[in-house]
């Protein structure tokens, strides 16, 4: 199913996104990579080949962004079957702190909840559009959509409200997007990853990330984003799935 299927990954210069585009080439599909025009985008298709990756530079708040992207997408690969949506934003604070007498900034708040939830909104609801000129399969399929939101969807910790509100939001999009595609033989899900080696958490000290990977109950160690990618592709492949949120965390629920 993914050999010969063409496929949008928003945030795909690093992380989680990355391993989906380079997974999903060696699986013998053609990637549009979606990222910011400061990321490595135009370096990472490059390197995987621009007759298999082309970049695309974009805002996932950005509706003309987006459509250019699908554009670019219908001239460079003719179709789109999937879209993959990694691209996201968090940031740290508590709803109040005491001690400075300062709230949370309302900007802070603002900018996480539109990067993350009206940015995965605005990339699904342009690109299932394109998705829907496909000729469906014999299951009646003509493409996928898989979202990225986090354990902390469920488990906010301490200083976490804008990030797990985003996320929990996007979890809340699954089942009525996964509804409202169904009678056009799209399907919807979301991944929700647990604490995995990204840029952000390889930028914190070993002492704190050796910490993490122990409150991991089993395997004891940080995910790898092979195994968010290892998801991704089974998500495509298996056509029963559909409206569901998983979580990939080793077991891992989120103390405060």
């Amino acid at each position: 199913m993914l050999k010969g299927a063409v496929s949008l990954v928003t945030g795909g210069a690093s992380g989680l996104g990355k391993a989906t585009v380079e997974r999903l080439v060696q699986q013998g599909s053609r990637v549009v990579l979606c990222d910011l025009p400061t990321s490595k985008g135009n370096e990472v298709s490059k390197a995987l080949g621009e007759d298999k990756v082309v970049f695309a530079p974009i805002d996932v708040t950005s509706e003309s962004d987006v459509k250019n992207a699908l554009q670019l997408t219908k001239d460079k690969f003719g179709k789109l079957d999937n879209v993959i949506n990694c691209a996201g934003i968090g940031v740290a604070f508590k709803i109040y702190n005491f001690k400075k007498d300062q709230a949370h900034s309302l900007e802070d708040f603002s900018k996480v909840i539109n990067v993350n939830i009206i940015g995965t909104f605005n990339v699904a609801r342009l690109g299932v559009g394109l998705i829907g000129q496909n000729e469906p399969n014999e299951n009646g399929q003509r493409g996928v959509v898989i979202n990225t939101a986090s354990i902390a969807g469920y488990e906010g910790q301490m200083g976490q409200t804008a990030y797990a509100c985003s996320k929990a939001g996007i979890i809340g999009l699954t089942l009525p997007m996964a509804r409202d595609l169904s009678t056009q033989g799209i399907r919807v899900c979301t991944i929700a990853p647990g604490l995995f080696e990204t840029p952000l958490l390889s930028s914190l000290p070993d002492k704190v990330r050796t910490f993490l990977a122990k409150s991991v109950p089993f395997p004891q160690r940080l995910g790898n984003p092979i195994e968010f990618a290892q998801l991704v592709q089974s998500i495509i492949e298996n056509p029963m799935l559909n409206g569901e949120t998983i979580r990939l965390d080793g077991a891992l629920r989120m103390q405060p």
